[in-house]
Order: C-alpha cells, then sequence, then structure tokens
C-alpha cells in the first residue's frame, strides 16, 4: 500500500516584538533558532515528505541564515492568510495530509506527530490538547465565581488534516472573521476533528520568560556525548564525497548509499546520543531507495531525532583518517557544510585529518575511515 504524501507547514511569518526587535521565530535557542527546532523535527520524520516554512516577505535572508537552501513561501498579514497560501501553494502537488504548525512552538516529539497522522485515517482533523489543570476566574469577577474546568483543554500545534478538507474550510471561511484555529475552520466547515495526547514540550513561546524557561530547560538538562564510525573501500569508477562535499580524486568510495564515511560517522554519534541505534536501521542497506542516496538526508533525520526530544546538539568532533587525498584544501568547505546539515555555528563543528603512517588498510589506499563524537543537550 503506498503511503499517504504528507506536507509539513511551519507558520513563521510572525512579526510580533513582545521578546525584543527581532522576531521570536528567529531568536537562538539552544544555540539555533527557534524555527530551526521544530523545521529538524518535521524533516527528519519518517511519515512526513516535504516541510515548506511561511514568513514574511523580508525575511529571506534570516531565514536562509537559519536553515539555509529551504522550500519558503511568503505568507499574509494574519496567521490564517499564511495557513490559506500555505495550502494553495500545495494545491499543484495535492497532498493527501498537511500538518500546518506554529514556529514559536519549538518543541515538536515525534509520538505527537505520529498519533495525529493515526487519527486521520477516521477523520478530517486532528489536534494536540492538554487538559486544563490551573482554576480558571474572569478578569472582572477574580474573587467571584470561577470557570469550570469539565470539557476545557489547551489546543497546540500541529494540527493535522486532510488536504482537501482543510484547503476547502480556509477558502470558506468569510473574509471579516478572523480565526487563529485551523480545526476551528474544519469544525465550522463540516468536518471531524479528534483530539489526541499534546505534549507539555509543545508549549508556545509568547513572553521573553518563556523563552528563558526553554533554555533553562535545554540548560539544565541531560548531556550526554556518543561516538560513531564507519569506512568504506575506494574503488574505481566512484565519485568521493566527505563530509557533504564532491572532493576531486582518482578513486571514490563504494557503498549503498553516496558512501560519505564522515556523514556517516556523524550520523551514528547523532543515533548515539539518544540510543536510538545506527544508520542501519533507520536507512537499511537492502532498500533500493537508499541506493546513491546522498547523506546530508541521514544527518538531518538523526538530528531530527534529537529535536524531536526537545534536545539540541552541542559539537560534533570528526577525524577522518586516509593517506589521499589531501584534505587540507577542502577542510572548511567540509566543516561549513556540516554546519549547515545541522544548523549549528562553524566553531560548533571540529574536523580533523590524519593518516596512519602508511599502515593498515588506510595506509594502502583502500579506504578511508571517520570517527565522530557528537555532544547534545536533553531535557
Amino acid at each position: 500500500m503506498t503511503r499517504p504524501r504528507t506536507v509539513a507547514l511551519i507558520v513563521a511569518a510572525g512579526q510580533g516584538h513582545r521578546m525584543g526587535s527581532t522576531p521570536k521565530q528567529f531568536l537562538p535557542l539552544g544555540g539555533k533558532a527557534v524555527v530551526a527546532h521544530s523545521y529538524a523535527a518535521f524533516a527528519a520524520h519518517a511519515r512526513i515528505d516535504d516541510v515548506i516554512v511561511l514568513i514574511a516577505d523580508g525575511q529571506q535572508q534570516a531565514l536562509h541564515d537559519t536553515l539555509g537552501d529551504v522550500r519558503f513561501v511568503i505568507g499574509g498579514v494574519l496567521r490564517r492568510d499564511s495557513a490559506r497560501i500555505g495550502l494553495d501553494t500545495l494545491a499543484g502537488e495535492a497532498p493527501a495530509r498537511v500538518l500546518i504548525h506554529d514556529a514559536a512552538r519549538p518543541f515538536v516529539p515525534a509520538a505527537v506527530i505520529d498519533s495525529l497522522l493515526d487519527a486521520l485515517d477516521h477523520h478530517d482533523g486532528a489536534i494536540p490538547a492538554l487538559p486544563v489543570a490551573d482554576t480558571l476566574a474572569r478578569v472582572e469577577d477574580l474573587l467571584g465565581e470561577t470557570v469550570p474546568r469539565d470539557g476545557l483543554v489547551r489546543v497546540q500545534t500541529p494540527q493535522a488534516f486532510r488536504y482537501d478538507a482543510i484547503r476547502a474550510a480556509h477558502h470558506a471561511w468569510p473574509d471579516d472573521e478572523d480565526a487563529t484555529d485551523d480545526a476551528q475552520m474544519v469544525r465550522r466547515h463540516g468536518g471531524t476533528v479528534a483530539v489526541v495526547a499534546g505534549d507539555a514540550m509543545l508549549d508556545k513561546l509568547t513572553y521573553p520568560a518563556d523563552l528563558a524557561a526553554a533554555e533553562k530547560r535545554l540548560a539544565g538538562g541531560r548531556t550526554r556525548s556518543a561516538s560513531g564510525y564507519d569506512v568504506h573501500r575506494l574503488v574505481d569508477g566512484e565519485e568521493l564525497w566527505l563530509g557533504g562535499v564532491l572532493i576531486p580524486h582518482d578513486k571514490g568510495l563504494s557503498g549503498h548509499s553516496d558512501a560519505d564515511v564522515v556523514l556517516h560517522a556523524i550520523t551514528d554519534a547523532v543515533l548515539g546520543t539518544i540510543a536510538a541505534g545506527d544508520i542501519g536501521m533507520h536507512f537499511p542497506p537492502s532498500d533500493p531507495k537508499w541506493r546513491g542516496a546522498a547523506s546530508d538526508q541521514f544527518l538531518a533525520h538523526a538530528a531530527g531525532l534529537v529535536a524531536a526530544q526537545g534536545g539540541t546538539i552541542d559539537f560534533v568532533d570528526v577525524t577522518l583518517i586516509c593517506e589521499a587525498p589531501k584534505i587540507g584544501p577542502h577542510r572548511e568547505a567540509i566543516r561549513a557544510r556540516i554546519a549547515d546539515i545541522l544548523a549549528l555555528a562553524p566553531d560548533q563543528v571540529s574536523f580533523k585529518a590524519t593518516t596512519t603512517e602508511r599502515l593498515g588498510f588506510t595506509g594502502r589506499g583502500e579506504g578511508i575511515a571517520a570517527h565522530a563524537i557528537a555532544t547534545v543537550r536533553l531535557p
């Protein structure tokens, strides 16, 4: 059975300045911009095929500085305008399902995404929600009668929908009536919406204290380090990819994918920090889908799994082991490419090369090896 095509829309067109002159989606959190966290979580999820970021005109450079060359669309003035524009952009692709997410909610657990998509088997939409635990009272009657909490929930994003249902609901919504919740529009249009268990990790960043709390959650959590190692044979007739950079050489590395030992070693190191197995478990060489695949998607997937747990990658250190080619001329390009894939600053990536003094298979020029260590912070 063919899996339904699913696209995630991240609404990041806000211009609000409650946290200062920079829109909150581009503020730093755990070493990278707020929007980079949710983007990584969606990009890494196995059931999501594409991610589009909705930004305001004038934010193109900020987005590029944050995420590199990713797919984006210029949104509208209101949130619902941006969501509608994103949905209309997909009209020619006609995906089966879409998720709509607020960029100000940086941490997106993979389990919530799974629950939302599962619910679409029987409903037009699905939302994550948490029960209200605090006492509720109206401001004008603060010491008087309280508001009953029974049946009340805190609605979160991402929200998931069947594409045709949510697009029709958006276009049927009156122009003179505001809507801050996409599920509200689907229900008004006659669709069914399921409620799945939300997660406190999905809390929205609205005020400076929220950002500080998110930073504290990351800083005060667990620090983990793990290593990764990979080796591939050098053969004639193959391209040589190292660290996501094509290196001129008379031989290349042999493997099911592009055989990039640098990115493979880092991927295993990142997966190791969250005890998520190894690269072969996520991208089995027996699957023809990954034949010749670029390894940057493997590393992005591993980084997304860390982000889905509310974690952030602090530092990556790599040692490449080979006699040839000379790595010095390509060192900074490789370092920059690794930083770009992981949405890290260049000084969070260390890349070194060494030889084995002509000893062993690397010394004889039969192959290239790489060893990597990754350090992450988890809540």
